[in-house]
C-alpha cells in the first residue's frame, strides 16, 4: 500500500503578498496532480536548508521519515509545518502561507530570498493513498449549529480555508472568529463571510503587545457560548487543567463546534479559561499549539 504522505519536488512559481505579515507561495511541480488536500486545516511539512546551510534532497519512498530521522542532525534538512492552503490538481500548483518575521530562521530566510524556479521538498498527503491520510483537525458534524475559531497569525491560513469551506454551505452555521495578528494592514476584508462575527485583534495598534493576550481578553469579553456546550463533570474539569497537554481533538458531535490554534502558552490560557471558567466541555473543541516562544 501507498504510503499516506510522500516527497514532492516543487518549485516556486511566484509569490503574493496577503499582508504586510503574510505571504502566499505557489509551488508547482510534475507530480503534484498526485497531491491530495482532505481539509482546510491539512497540514504538510517543507524541508530546508539543513544546519550546515546545504540543500539536501530527500528520496520519495514508503519509509520516508524514517530515512530522514537517519540522517545525521545537522545534514538532516530542516523541517517546518505549514497548512497546504489550497490545491489546484490539473494546474499542478499548491499554495503555502508563510508568516514573515524576519530572516534569522531558516524557513524565514528561505520564503524572504526565494525567486522563481528556486525548488523546494515537500511533505504532503498523497492521493494514490485510498484511506484518510490524516494531519487535520476539522471535523465537524453535519449537525454543528455554531462555531468558534481562534487563531494567532500562524493560523490564519488554516481559518481562512475553513470560513471559505463553510461559505459553500447553503444555509452556514455561525460562526464567531478571533485573529490576532501583528499589524492592522493584517486585517484582511472577510465582508464575503456574512454568516461570520469576526474580531481582527493587531498588535501594534495596542499597549499590549505580548503575544495573545489581546487574543485572550477579547475572547474573555466577547465569546458566546450556550449553557448545552457545557458541562459540570469533575472529571472533564480536572483533565482542563492539565498544563502539559498542546494538542487535543473534539470528539463530540454536538451542536458546538470549536477550533483553537496559536502559540503554545497562549493555547493554554486559552484552555483554561474556556474549560474551567466556562465549563465548556472538552469533547466539544481542538487546541492545537502551531508553535512554541521558547
Amino acid at each position: 500500500m501507498s504510503a499516506s504522505y510522500r516527497i514532492f519536488n516543487v518549485t516556486l512559481k511566484h509569490k503574493e503578498h496577503i499582508s504586510p505579515s503574510l505571504l502566499r507561495c505557489i509551488f508547482t511541480g510534475p507530480e503534484v496532480d498526485r497531491m491530495k488536500l482532505e481539509a482546510p486545516d491539512q497540514r504538510i511539512k517543507l524541508l530546508f536548508r539543513n544546519e550546515d546551510g546545504q540543500l539536501r534532497q530527500l528520496e520519495n519512498s514508503d519509509d520516508w521519515y524514517r530515512n530522514y530521522m537517519v540522517i545525521p542532525k545537522k545534514q538532516r534538512p530542516v523541517m517546518r509545518t505549514y497548512t497546504l492552503r489550497a490545491l489546484r490538481s490539473e494546474q499542478r500548483e499548491v499554495d503555502v502561507e508563510f508568516v514573515l518575521h524576519g530572516v534569522k530562521g531558516p524557513a524565514s530566510a528561505w520564503v524572504t530570498h526565494a525567486n522563481p524556479g528556486d525548488p523546494i521538498q515537500m511533505v504532503a498527503p498523497n492521493a494514490d493513498f485510498k484511506g484518510k491520510s490524516g494531519g487535520y483537525e476539522w471535523m465537524p458534524s453535519a449537525q454543528v449549529k455554531k462555531i468558534l475559531l481562534i487563531a494567532d497569525e500562524t493560523a490564519v491560513p488554516a481559518v481562512m480555508g475553513i470560513l471559505e469551506q463553510l461559505s459553500l454551505q447553503v444555509n452556514p452555521p455561525p460562526v464567531q472568529a478571533f485573529f490576532e495578528v501583528p499589524m492592522a494592514k493584517d486585517c484582511i476584508n472577510v465582508a464575503q463571510f456574512s454568516f461570520a462575527e469576526v474580531y481582527w485583534l493587531p498588535r501594534d495598534i495596542s499597549q499590549q503587545q505580548r503575544h495573545g493576550t489581546l487574543l485572550v481578553e477579547a475572547v474573555r469579553q466577547h465569546v458566546d457560548i450556550s449553557d448545552a456546550a457545557c458541562t459540570d463533570t469533575p472529571a472533564l474539569a480536572e483533565r482542563s487543567q492539565n498544563g502539559d497537554l498542546l494538542w487535543e481533538r473534539a470528539e463530540s458531535t454536538t451542536d458546538f463546534y470549536a477550533w483553537v490554534a496559536a502559540e503554545c502558552s497562549t493555547v493554554k490560557m486559552l484552555r483554561h479559561y474556556l474549560l474551567s471558567e466556562c465549563k465548556l466541555d472538552r469533547l466539544t473543541i481542538n487546541f492545537m499549539a502551531y508553535w512554541c516562544k521558547f
